[in-house]
């Protein structure tokens, strides 16, 4: 079973809640896509090709600063539930992990340092990312441009004069970036003024998704806003006009909390602090459950309607109390109705050590 104590702050330092509107906003992720000139893309390389580029990143390696300290993981040789560990945490994408698809495919890897990371043999042969706790794009966008540069100074990028950098979307080809936060909008969907709001995003250049981003569905009123497309237009730009829509976004989110607080507030109180009651003593939990009770819980902290408990210990529950970590957690494999009963323990004990046993 992988170690997850070897991986530099864990992986998900990002949990924290230490960056700007933390409450509202969980993550900001900048994550470029690059190919290495002279082969193949990934989905069409043979496994030769995918092994030589993996080698090529690997002797690279020791002369990047920004990934002094970091930890390199084969994801193709590694077993289904240590994928998924490292896809829960956002490490990994679902494409890396090969869910349904027989599997990681070969040459796939990552390599893991503090508060960045690189992909390998993904839909590109290269995916950088940095990830920030809350609103925090130009800390993320410092950190993989940095890594962007010290990276492609030891291997030769896939560069087009006109079209920017190729990759195997053609919504990436240009700068490559994507520039998304992960965003907690329950009053926007208690308020039923959500859909006018992604509209006006799809409006803007930008999309939503969900959890894990694409193909992801939403859950717990988390959503994941990011650019559409990258080609013309610089990172600053794009990154720029991502804050901007973000912070709309968010004072709509605030205005919608207000509405309910004014038009429904021994309603909205009655469903948030059910919600927590729900998770201080339920016996058993599905994930969709759990997620959609900490969402309540959440709004309930930021109304400070419930004090005491600190956005980190929501935060890591999102993580903590999903299949493949809970199993980690026990040493051993669990049944889908082992898996709920563990979640809900997991979640009660969380709450207990932070403000104490439950009556």
């Amino acid at each position: 079973m992988l170690d997850l104590s070897l991986l530099p702050d864990g992986g998900i330092g990002w949990l924290d809640a230490s960056g700007d509107l933390a409450d509202i906003v969980l993550s900001t992720r900048m994550r470029l896509a690059r190919n290495i000139e002279g082969y193949a893309f990934t989905g069409r390389a043979r496994e030769g090709e995918r092994l030589r580029v993996l080698s090529q990143v690997r002797d690279a390696l020791p002369f990047v600063p920004a990934l002094s300290g970091g930890l390199l993981l084969r994801v193709d040789e590694l077993p289904s539930s240590d994928r998924q560990l490292l896809h829960e945490r956002h490490l990994i994408s679902k494409e890396l992990w090969g869910e349904g698809a027989g599997g990681a495919r070969g040459g796939s890897a990552v390599y893991v340092a503090e508060g960045v990371s690189v992909m390998v043999n993904e839909e590109d042969h290269l995916r950088l990312q940095a990830v920030r706790s809350g609103l925090e794009v130009e800390a993320a966008m410092s950190a993989v441009m940095r890594l962007d540069r010290e990276l492609g100074g030891r291997v030769p990028y896939a560069f087009h004069r006109e079209f920017g950098f190729l990759t195997a979307c053609p919504t990436n080809t240009g700068t490559g970036l994507r520039a998304s936060v992960l965003i907690h909008l329950p009053g926007l969907v208690l308020t039923k003024e959500i859909g006018k709001v992604l509209a006006g995003l799809q409006q803007m250049g930008l999309t939503f998704r969900g959890l894990y981003g694409e193909g992801s569905e939403v859950l717990g009123n988390f959503f994941q806003i990011s650019n559409q497309t990258t080609l013309g237009r610089s990172e600053d730009e794009l990154a720029d006009h991502l804050t901007r829509v973000v912070r709309h976004v968010i004072q709509r989110e605030h205005e919608a909390r207000r509405v309910l607080l004014r038009d429904a507030g021994y309603i909205i109180e009655d469903k948030l602090w059910r919600a927590y009651g729900t998770l201080r003593y339920a016996r058993s939990l599905t994930f969709d459950e759990a997620m959609n009770l900490l969402s309540g819980v959440r709004l309930a902290v930021g109304l400070k309607l419930i004090t005491g408990l600190s956005v980190y210990t929501l935060n890591k529950l999102l993580i903590f109390c999903q299949s493949a970590h809970l199993a980690y957690g026990e040493g051993r494999a669990l049944t889908d109705g082992e898996v709920d009963i563990a979640r809900a323990r997991f979640v009660r004990q969380a709450l207990a050590e932070e403000v104490g046993p439950a009556a």
